[in-house]
């Protein structure tokens, strides 16, 4: 990695800060609705995996907070506002909101409310892949807690068995909404839980993204080759509550601070500056240029958007192909 891809990774990260952050505003406006999981202190995980992997040609699927692996997929980031507005210009066509971010164009395939919903169907993605004998890997984010769900196990099992080209992210935050992991889980090295399914992996620092893609690099080129899953997990934290409606007084304010002190953006910013790459007026001006993109063309773009249609209320329920819709099955049937 040299500096221009450095510096293009700190303009990256933090445009998604400064883009969840006027999800942040949108909420408290009542401009978005419904809820909303916010990535804010997690950046270095999903840029630093993203940068290693393929976007747009690897598959991807997370779990709610998935707005940054949409944009990072391909997704065009007004697409992604204005899915989060409820908006016909969404990504689906705003039926499906924070938590349902879609973009099969540039195989995103989905944010998932159901908590270990992801792991089975990054499997599934990873075995027609193989079936098909393709060059894609299949990337599979979500956080901690959801490790401790049956499907992790089962997932992880058929994975090893058949050899997948799966890459699976553990983004660990340390809480699974507002319990902490030690408190819920047996287990707290979550890399250490695959041995029983005689799959590689590696825990590594989540904040500093130089970290992050070193070890990616070295879990897709695992997983492209065809030898099995691996599995990735990334020591991180969240800034904000669990979602919006978390009052996040669970956590104390010392190690909020601990962990704000270790900032991704900071920390590349900072090693850039000490390198002589970058200074701290470019790195504003760089920052300027984010806000007003995001307050000039990607919010407006959301606001000014019509909302869907009341007549189409029905129209994405089924496949329009469906022959259960259009009545030939059940004539069949009869």
């Amino acid at each position: 990695m040299n500096n221009t891809d450095k510096k293009r990774l700190l303009r990256d990260m933090l445009f998604s800060r400064r883009f969840e952050e006027h999800c942040y505003v949108g909420y408290v406006e009542r401009k978005i609705g419904g809820f909303l999981h916010l990535y804010p202190g997690q950046e270095a995980c999903a840029h630093g995996v993203m940068a290693a992997a393929k976007p747009g040609f690897d598959y991807v699927i997370t779990g709610y907070r998935d707005h940054v692996h949409a944009m990072l997929s391909g997704a065009d980031p007004k697409a992604v506002m204005a899915e989060l507005y409820a908006k016909e210009t969404g990504t689906c066509k705003g039926r499906g909101g924070s938590m349902h971010i879609f973009d099969v164009e540039h195989r995103f395939m989905g944010g998932y409310a159901l908590v270990g919903g992801p792991f089975p169907l990054a499997a599934g993605m990873a075995k027609a892949i193989k079936l098909k004998g393709g060059e894609e890997i299949a990337i599979c984010f979500l956080g901690d807690a959801a490790n401790n769900q049956g499907s992790f196990h089962e997932a992880l099992n058929m994975a090893s068995v058949w050899k997948l080209p799966v890459l699976y992210v553990c983004e660990n935050n340390l809480y699974g909404i507002g319990t902490r992991i030690d408190r819920s889980t047996a287990v707290l090295d979550q890399y250490k839980r695959v041995a029983g399914y005689n799959i590689p992996s590696e825990q590594v620092d989540g904040q500093d993204i130089e970290i992050v893609y070193k070890a990616a690099q070295k879990a897709v080129d695992h997983v492209r080759s065809g030898t099995g899953p691996y599995f990735l997990e990334l020591m991180t934290y969240r800034y904000r509550g669990h979602s919006m409606s978390d009052s996040n007084t669970y956590r104390s304010k010392d190690e909020e601070k601990e962990w704000i002190e270790r900032d991704p953006i900071n920390i590349l910013r900072e090693r850039l500056i000490k390198a002589k790459v970058l200074t701290m007026a470019e790195f504003k001006a760089m920052d300027k240029e984010i806000l007003d993109e995001i307050d000039n063309e990607i919010v407006p773009f959301a606001e000014q958007s019509p909302e869907p249609d009341v007549a189409e209320l029905e129209k994405y329920l089924f496949a329009e192909n469906d022959p259960w819709v259009t009545g030939g099955a059940q004539g069949e049937a009869s």
